[in-house]
């Protein structure tokens, strides 16, 4: 008898999963690699809404979680995942310097964006109004994390490289029974591929399909991340991640010209030096309708749970929801009233 079915090995899968390692849990995990957002992801953690200089939800207190997740991992795994960088915010007017600087005095924000406006010193990058410089950022390598991850679940022999087929799932009064296994609980961590789970598909995941262009530019010189229209990550090698688009129509994985097109447009009013266009990847982002995470217990069906909806933000948002519900199923901690998937009538949004 397993103590848990996890289904789906994204971020919300692998920081799941890794809470009950650390709990001495008897656990299979399923992925048929049909969701791409936590492998396309460009994996930054920033606890800055750049558009607005306003901070995002709980992101401070979800860096202090996050970070030291992917650290250990770093060390479980004897691999690096976390990469440290500062993100420069492009302003645009003399009205943005300003708005940044009441931004600094504002307590959730104090330490993580500097007071002194950055001047420009690459000759490749259009900056007239300078920079805004955001403190503690940087990315995770979210390709590797996953490979890294599936490999160690692999090596103990609990990976199931697998489409889960919700129609063998049969549910008696005390368990779970799939392709031979019994397992007491099961948790779904399938992204966006929810929409399809016969269980949970009346809650009202939105996604948003997401592309980014990979770009080798020798001229380009950047340590450092900058935000403008669009976002340019330096990856090493001359190599640049430039996104993303937020498409809420098209919900295909596969990269579109049409997208291309407008990524590269959008980084030519950014940098006057050449780059080339090397690769170029898509993912569609699990969105919730209020922008929070969807997290906690089936409201009919006992011991099955959910643990999704992360947006964007899934690097910083993934470690803490895990631990919560993991705190939840095995000690009976209250989820926070924001995340409970219970805010959602199973009655009111069938067919949503």
């Amino acid at each position: 008898m397993l103590d848990y079915i996890v289904v789906g090995l994204g971020l919300s899968g692998l920081a799941f999963s890794d809470e009950l390692e650390n709990a001495n849990k008897k656990y299979v995990v399923f992925e048929n690699n049909s969701q791409k957002s936590s492998y396309v992801a460009g994996g930054i953690f920033n606890p800055v809404i750049l558009k607005r200089f306003t901070p995002a939800w709980n992101a401070a207190e979800q860096m202090q979680t996050a970070l030291p997740f992917y650290k250990n991992l770093e060390k479980k795994l004897d691999s690096k995942f976390i990469h440290n960088w500062n993100i420069y915010r492009r302003f645009h007017s003399v009205e943005e310097q300003n708005d940044w600087y009441v931004a600094t005095d504002k307590p959730k924000l104090a330490e993580f964006l500097d007071p002194k406006i950055q001047k420009n010193s690459n000759p490749n990058i259009i900056a007239e109004f300078s920079f805004g410089k955001v403190l503690k950022t940087g990315n995770i390598d979210t390709e590797n994390l996953l490979d890294s991850y599936r490999n160690h679940l692999k090596a103990k022999g609990i990976f199931k490289e697998m489409k889960f087929d919700y129609s063998l799932l049969n549910i008696t009064e005390d368990h779970f029974e799939y392709n031979g296994l019994q397992s007491k609980r099961i948790v779904f961590c399938e992204g966006f591929g929810l929409k399809q789970n016969p269980y949970f598909n009346y809650l009202p995941l939105r996604g948003n399909k997401g592309e980014y262009i990979i770009v080798r530019s020798k001229d380009l010189k950047l340590n450092f991340a900058v935000k403008s229209s669009v976002f340019v990550m330096p990856l090493g090698d001359d190599l640049y991640k430039v996104g993303a688009t937020y498409d809420h129509q098209d919900k295909t994985s596969e990269a579109t010209s049409k997208a291309r097109e407008r990524l590269i447009n959008d980084l030519k009013k950014l940098v006057i030096c050449d780059f080339e266009v090397v690769d170029q990847v898509a993912g569609i982002r699990p969105a919730v309708s209020d922008r929070r995470p969807i997290v906690g217990a089936h409201p009919e069906i006992k011991n099955m749970y959910c643990c999704n909806g992360f947006g964007s933000r899934g690097v910083l948002i993934a470690p803490n929801m895990a631990k919560a519900l993991i705190e939840n199923i095995e000690n009976n901690s209250p989820l926070d009233p924001e995340i409970d998937l219970s805010r959602f009538s199973k009655k009111h949004y069938s067919g949503n």
